[in-house]
């Protein structure tokens, strides 16, 4: 793969989302000099934005939200943990 197309995944910390928890999600990477990205959310494990993704990326992407949304939502605790030091 080419460094350049790096793909990174990002996420918060739990947040309140119509009146529930929810982790907000990132997926971003460089191609052609361009920043492309999906952004979504678990525990839907939906996309709801992008840039750059093909449909069958986003599926995929989605596949991937679903299937790992327990250690991602688990994640996302720690670091409400650690903000809580700060705060």
């Amino acid at each position: 793969m080419n460094p350049e197309e790096e793909l990174t995944f990002t996420y918060s910390g739990v947040v309140q989302r119509d009146n529930r928890n929810a982790v907000c999600v990132r997926f971003e990477r460089k191609r052609d000099g361009k920043l492309e990205y999906a952004e979504g959310v678990v525990p839907d494990g939906r996309i709801e934005r992008q840039e750059g993704f093909s449909p069958e990326e986003v599926e995929g992407l989605e596949a991937y939200l679903k299937a790992n949304t327990e250690e991602i939502k688990k994640n996302a605790k720690a670091l409400n943990q650690i903000k809580n030091w700060f705060g």
